[in-house]
C-alpha cells in the first residue's frame, strides 16, 4: 500500500504491508467562497452586533494573530477583516498587529510577509510580542496559582481588540483558537509557566478535545474574558488547508461553535489500540521542528499499546530548534525517566518544561522513532529518540522482532484525533 504522509511543504510518499489501518478526518470540502464565507460572518456573528456596527472610526484597534508555527491562513483572512474595519472608518494608523508568538521566536520580515502578505505587512504596524519583555505588560488578572497574569500593552491599550486564529484539536488544551490568543499567544512568560505546569498537565482531562474541566482550557478563558476581547474571528481547514468553515463573534460562543464542528471531524474511534503506529506532524509548518513534533507523538500515543511503537515523520527544517529551552532540556538527560525527574521535579520552572514533559510521558509508554531531514542520527539520539532514515526498514524491522504487530497510519498527524471506542 502505497500512503502520502503530510511532511513538509511537499508530502512523503511511504510503501507499507495492505494490512495497515489508515485513520484520518473526515474530509470536509473548502468553502466555495472563502472571502465571501468570511464577510458573511463578520456581519452576522455569533452573539454580538456586526462588526462594523461596533467598531468605530475613533477606536484604537488591536488585532491578534497566529505565528509561523500555525497554518492559519492569514493572507487569506486577515486582509478580509482589515477592509472590514476600514470600511467602518477606521484609519490604518490605528490599527496594530499583534504576532501571538507566545514564547516562540519572532518572525523576520520575509516570514511575516509569506504569512500575512507584503502589502500587509507595509500598510499596518505590526507587533511581535515578546513574553519575557515585562515592561511591554500589563497585568490583567490572578491565575489559579495566584499570581499575576501580564500581557501585551499594545493589546490592552487598545479601544477595541480582536483574536483571531484557527481551530484545531490540542494536545494539552483541548482545542486552538478562542481564549489561546491571548494565553499563551500575548501573555508573559511566567503566567505561560503556570498555566502549562506540570501539575497542570498531568491532569487527566488537560487532553486533546477536553475543554470542560481542563485546568489549563478554563484558566486561558478566564484570562482571555478578563481582557474584554469585543470580536473574535476563527476558522477551521482542512488536510489542503481550505477554509471549511468561518467562526465569527463573541469570543466563548463563536469558539465553541467551532470546537464542535472540529470535533465531528477529527474524532475518530478504532476497535482497539495497535503495535505500532505511523504519524506525521501534519506537513508545513506544523512540522518545523522537533518541539512541534510532540504534538504528533501525543495524538499516536492515544491508539498505541503500551510498549509499542511510534514513528513520527517531520521535516524539522528549524531543527530542534536552537531557540528555547526545549532542546536543552533533552540534550542534558541521560533518559527518559530522568528528563521526567527533572522537569516535574518540585521548583523546577523553564520555558518549553511543558513539551520535555509531553514527550517523556509519550516515551513512557511507547518507543518513539522520528524520521526527520532537518536533523541528524546524533541530534535525534541527543533528544532521546530513535533515527529513523527509512519509514518502510523501520516497520519491517518491528515486524521482524514482533510477527503479527498491528500498524496504524495517521497520515495527517495530530489534524486526527484517534481514540478507542468505550
Amino acid at each position: 500500500m502505497e500512503l502520502e504522509l503530510a511532511y513538509g511543504r511537499q508530502g512523503l510518499r511511504v510503501e507499507l504491508p495492505d494490512e495497515v489501518t489508515v485513520i484520518e478526518p473526515r474530509f470536509v470540502a473548502g468553502l466555495e467562497d472563502e472571502r465571501g464565507a468570511i464577510v458573511e460572518a463578520l456581519r452576522a456573528p455569533i452573539g454580538t452586533a456586526p462588526l462594523g456596527e461596533m467598531v468605530r472610526p475613533d477606536d484604537t484597534v488591536a488585532i491578534v494573530f497566529s505565528d509561523l508555527t500555525r497554518p492559519m491562513p492569514n493572507d487569506r483572512v486577515l486582509p478580509v477583516l482589515l477592509d472590514e474595519i476600514a470600511a467602518a472608518g477606521v484609519p490604518d494608523e490605528q490599527v496594530t498587529l499583534i504576532n501571538g508568538l507566545g514564547t516562540h521566536r519572532a518572525q523576520t520580515r520575509a516570514e511575516l510577509e509569506e504569512m500575512l502578505g507584503a502589502e500587509v505587512v507595509a500598510r499596518y504596524l505590526v507587533v511581535q510580542h515578546d513574553a519575557g519583555h515585562d515592561q511591554n505588560l500589563v497585568e490583567v488578572a490572578r491565575n489559579s496559582a495566584g499570581t499575576p497574569v501580564k500581557v501585551n500593552q499594545a493589546y490592552v491599550n487598545a479601544s477595541f481588540r480582536i483574536l483571531t486564529g484557527f481551530i484545531e484539536p490540542h494536545l494539552f488544551a483541548g482545542f486552538s483558537g478562542g481564549p489561546k490568543a491571548v494565553l499563551p499567544a500575548i501573555a508573559g512568560a511566567e503566567a505561560i509557566l503556570d498555566n502549562h505546569g506540570p501539575e497542570m498537565l498531568v491532569d487527566p482531562k488537560a487532553t486533546w478535545t477536553v475543554t470542560c474541566g481542563n485546568p489549563l482550557w478554563e484558566e486561558m478563558l478566564r484570562v482571555a474574558k478578563a481582557t474584554e476581547p469585543d470580536f473574535l474571528l476563527n476558522v477551521t481547514l482542512n488536510q489542503k488547508r481550505e477554509i471549511t468553515g468561518v467562526f465569527a463573534g463573541e469570543m466563548e460562543a463563536a469558539h465553541a461553535r467551532g470546537c464542535e464542528f472540529v470535533r465531528g471531524t477529527a474524532v475518530q474511534e478504532v476497535p482497539e489500540a495497535f503495535d505500532v503506529v505511523i504519524t506525521s506532524n501534519s506537513g508545513y509548518p506544523l512540522d518545523l521542528n522537533l518541539y512541534q513534533a510532540v504534538k504528533g507523538m501525543s495524538a499516536a500515543a492515544l491508539i498505541v499499546k503500551p510498549g509499542g511503537d511510534i514513528v513520527v515523520a517531520a521535516e524539522c527544517w528549524d531543527g530542534i530548534p536552537d531557540h528555547g529551552e526545549y532542546k536543552r532540556m533533552l540534550w542534558e538527560a541521560d533518559s527518559v525517566e530522568e528528563l521526567l525527574a527533572r522537569v516535574t521535579a518540585p521548583g523546577f520552572r523553564c520555558l518549553d518544561q511543558w513539551e520535555a514533559q509531553i514527550q517523556g510521558q509519550v516515551q513512557r509508554k511507547a518507543r518513539v522513532h522520528v524520521y526527520a531531514d532537518g536533523l541528524s542520527d546524533e541530534e535525534l539520539r541527543r533528544a532521546l529518540v530513535i533515527p529513523c532514515r527509512s519509514i518502510e526498514e523501520t516497520v519491517a524491522a518491528i515486524r521482524a522482532a514482533k510477527p503479527g504487530a498491528t500498524i496504524a497510519v495517521l497520515p495527517d498527524g495530530p489534524q486526527t484525533v484517534p481514540v478507542v471506542s468505550g
